[in-house]
């Protein structure tokens, strides 16, 4: 999800309460044939550019920005996002993650009724991922709305690697929001490989939901570069 704006209160807040303060920052420009979120396209099924700059600390600290281009037909071209977090180990096998994201979208004399803020929690016991993300103003219109999901990553081989994903999108007020008439959730599957070519970040994957307007088979296909400094 997502990304940065208060860099230097995080690391002031690192330095305050450790012996020792280090940090790293990263860059990524990716490509994306398509903006999928929770396995609906954001660009009427077009390519577009994406970026990011993340921050992390050893105490377990991050923070982070992202943006995309989208296409929602009525003006809105860009989504900027922002988001802030702590992850950890609860033992040898168990590690934590909880945070928060702000989504931003701008281009249209409307677009920022769009935006809304989002919480997320997520547990990891060796390869398998269990995520939750919650909000009450689902993309801005007030709506209570929440997604679980449940992966499993596989070292395929030295180069590969496989994920394989199923969420669920819960709409709690379907009278404010809802997907299709009386719809008021939907599944939404995705299988992806990782890999690295020529020392550029790739992945092929696939991804469908049950949704009756949108129950094609989509292929994603990304490749991006990371600078870490």
């Amino acid at each position: 999800m997502r990304k940065l704006t208060a860099l230097p209160v995080q690391a002031l807040l690192c330095c305050a309460f450790t012996q020792f303060c280090y940090a790293d920052v990263s860059i990524t420009t990716t490509l994306v044939s398509d903006y999928l979120f929770n396995g609906l396209s954001q660009t009427n099924d077009e390519a577009t550019l994406q970026g990011s700059v993340d921050w992390w600390n050893d105490s377990g600290w991050y923070a982070g920005s992202f943006a995309s281009g989208v296409d929602y037909g009525q003006g809105t071209d860009y989504e900027v996002d922002f988001y802030a977090g702590h992850t950890g180990n609860l033992n040898e096998s168990l590690v934590y993650d909880v945070g928060f994201a702000r989504y931003l979208y701008l281009g249209g004399d409307e677009s920022s009724e769009f935006n809304y803020t989002e919480l997320y929690a997520a547990l990891n016991y060796n390869e398998t991922r269990l995520q939750v993300w919650y909000t009450d103003d689902y993309f801005g219109v007030g709506a209570r709305h929440y997604i679980v999901a449940l992966s499993q990553g596989y070292q395929f081989n030295d180069s590969v690697y496989l994920t394989f994903q199923i969420d669920r999108s819960t709409s709690l007020d379907p009278d404010i929001y809802s997907w299709d008439t009386n719809d008021d959730d939907y599944i939404h599957l995705k299988a992806e490989a990782a890999f690295e070519l020529f020392g550029l970040a790739c992945s092929l994957g696939l991804e469908k939901t049950d949704l009756d307007y949108d129950d094609d088979i989509k292929l994603l296909a990304t490749v991006g570069y990371t600078f870490t400094f």
